[in-house]
């Protein structure tokens, strides 16, 4: 029987005893369409469950940003060790591909190109032209999206730093996944700091819940947390909550935080204080002594701290490769050129101004002078570089609020022990004894035998030798210049006054004492009126007590 061309695209269901070839068409096609779609989603299935690490990777060279996320996330989801260096290479715009084969590869730029390393090996494929790769491009979603991924996959790190660094980036977090990855880690952690932080994490996450109930229990949690993030988070809850509770509480947690925030103000303002009065010490300890043994005001004195300094910097320059342990190589070689500057200036100029104080003031005035011009000549007349060691760099984090520069920290530790260095010096040794004698009463000391004019030497070359110590300190904290040493010289004389002309307890007590005041006066009255209240104090305070807060005892000592 000839075959309808109308009824051609109809096909017999076969197995149906009885039926017609041609009946049921719309069943037959029904059927036939579940089964492609069927086939197409476990097609699709099996393909995104066989994508593995490397084929992911592959689709990061996609034109499709849509594509790159996919992948990015299966990249994240794979578990494997490579994911997270590859994720942070396409973050960084590191991370690019051959355009010959496709081969993705990490691109280190020099003069005449890249210098290219395999992505997924880490096998070195030597240098090509700028024209032979191509960057792979990223756009703001999805460098959003990177860095969520890559600080999840740190919370699994062996190294808790790097923990508790994902945690901290993903503070304020509100995206589900991201939320309830750092929900289960909490109990997984062991480490005390970063399971808190993970707990802030979740508690600010939890202040967006639809729960009263939930916001108010992530409120009492935050209510100890000095983040930034969490303190800008309770705002809208305090003005705009719609429950009453919530408002109230979230008000009275950033008046706690607010509290907790200002006392930790007031103790970087005394660290500060404490940092400025170290300086202090170091840069009037050595002005002490020579001011009580033979009553010279040196004017020259903070230019001995300037030659410390730049001998520091000539020390970094002379040993590049060890700028680690220049400085200790530094303190030593700084304490001899500033002494052997302090004896010559004592032999050759000082000696024979003794008992006429306004002449010795106005020559070692000149004096400063001439050793400045001497740096701009020799050295140079710019400020030059002096680098701080690895050590001395960065910030001890007491909390989020209060954090402690080491550099600071190391100069203040560095201030107490040339403080009890020059006190041993003084109490337990011979020359010690002498100097003390000749502050006392010079006329019995010379009496006793004790060669006075010798003292006068080496106790101005200690003094200047502790002045280039006090160099190497600021050359840490502050720029190395030819005129660094002017900004100190009033300071150091104003603390030796204060403190008791030739007394070191007082020295120590009077720098602190005005380091401290001077910090916490800056911040209302400004850097120069701040100087100028301390100023006036000091003046007042010498009028009720002209010999300081520590008074030198001696029967030559005037009362």
């Amino acid at each position: 029987m000839p075959v309808d061309s109308r009824r051609a695209p109809y096909l017999p269901i076969a197995g149906c005893a009885g039926s017609h070839p041609y009946q049921y068409p719309a069943l037959l096609t029904a059927l036939m369409m579940l089964v492609l779609t069927g086939c197409a989603l476990i097609s699709g299935s099996v393909r995104a469950e066989s994508m593995g690490f490397e084929q992911a990777a592959t689709q990061l060279g996609d034109r499709s940003f849509k594509v790159k996320e996919e992948a990015v996330q299966a990249i994240a989801e794979s578990g494997d060790p490579r994911a997270r260096s590859i994720l942070e290479a396409l973050l960084a715009g590191g991370l690019y591909q051959r355009k010959d084969n496709g081969r993705l590869v990490l691109a280190e730029e020099i003069a005449t190109g890249y210098r290219l390393t395999d992505a997924l090996t880490q096998e070195g494929l030597g240098l090509a032209d700028k024209g032979e790769v191509s960057k792979i491009a990223t756009n703001n979603k999805m460098r959003g999206a990177l860095r969520g991924v890559i600080a999840g996959l740190s919370l699994g790190s062996p190294d808790r730093l790097v923990r508790l660094g994902a945690v901290r980036q993903m503070m304020g977090e509100t995206d589900p996944v991201a939320v309830a990855r750092l929900r289960g880690q909490v109990e997984k952690e062991e480490d005390t700091e970063v399971r808190e932080a993970l707990r802030l994490a979740v508690a600010q996450a939890d202040l967006a819940d639809q729960d009263p109930a939930a916001r108010l229990a992530a409120i009492a949690s935050l209510q100890d947390s000095l983040y930034p993030e969490t303190y800008n988070r309770l705002l809208p809850l305090a003005e705009g909550d719609p429950d009453a509770a919530v408002r109230a509480a979230a008000r009275k947690a950033r008046a706690v935080i607010d509290g907790k925030r200002q006392l930790n103000a007031t103790a970087e303002i005394l660290f500060f204080g404490l940092s400025l009065g170290s300086v202090l010490v170091l840069a009037a300890i050595g002005l002490a002594i020579t001011f009580g043994v033979m009553g010279v005001i040196n004017m020259a004195h903070g230019e001995l701290m300037m030659l410390g300094a730049y001998t520091t910097y000539l020390v970094q320059q002379a040993m590049p490769g060890a700028i680690e342990y220049s400085l200790f190589a530094a303190i030593p070689a700084a304490f001899i050129v500033s002494g052997a500057f302090g004896v010559a200036i004592e032999r050759l100029v000082i000696r024979f101004l003794y008992g006429r104080p306004l002449e010795t003031l106005l020559a070692t005035f000149g004096i400063s002078l001439i050793l400045q011009q001497l740096v701009r000549t020799t050295i140079s007349a710019q400020n030059v570089t002096v680098e701080n060691p690895a050590w001395m760099s960065g910030s001890l984090q007491i909390n989020q609020a209060l954090s402690l520069t080491y550099n600071r920290l190391y100069v203040l530790a560095f201030a107490m022990l040339v403080f009890v260095a020059l006190l041993l010096v003084l109490k337990r040794t011979a020359l010690g004894l002498e100097v003390r004698a000749v502050s006392q009463n010079r006329a019995m000391a010379r009496a006793m035998g004790v060669r006075s004019g010798r003292v006068d030497a080496l106790t101005f070359g200690l003094g200047a030798g502790i002045a280039g110590v006090a160099g190497v300190a600021l050359s840490q904290l502050t720029n190395v210049g030819p005129n660094m040493g002017q900004g100190y010289i009033i300071d150091s004389i104003m603390v030796v006054v204060f403190g008791g002309v030739g007394n070191l307890w007082g020295t120590l007590v009077g720098a602190f004492t005005l380091g401290v005041a001077n910090k916490f006066l800056e911040p209302y009255a400004g850097a120069v009126v701040g100087k100028i209240l301390v100023l006036v104090f000091i003046i007042l305070f010498i009028q009720r007590r002209p010999r300081g807060l520590f008074a030198l005892k001696g029967r030559a000592v005037e009362v």
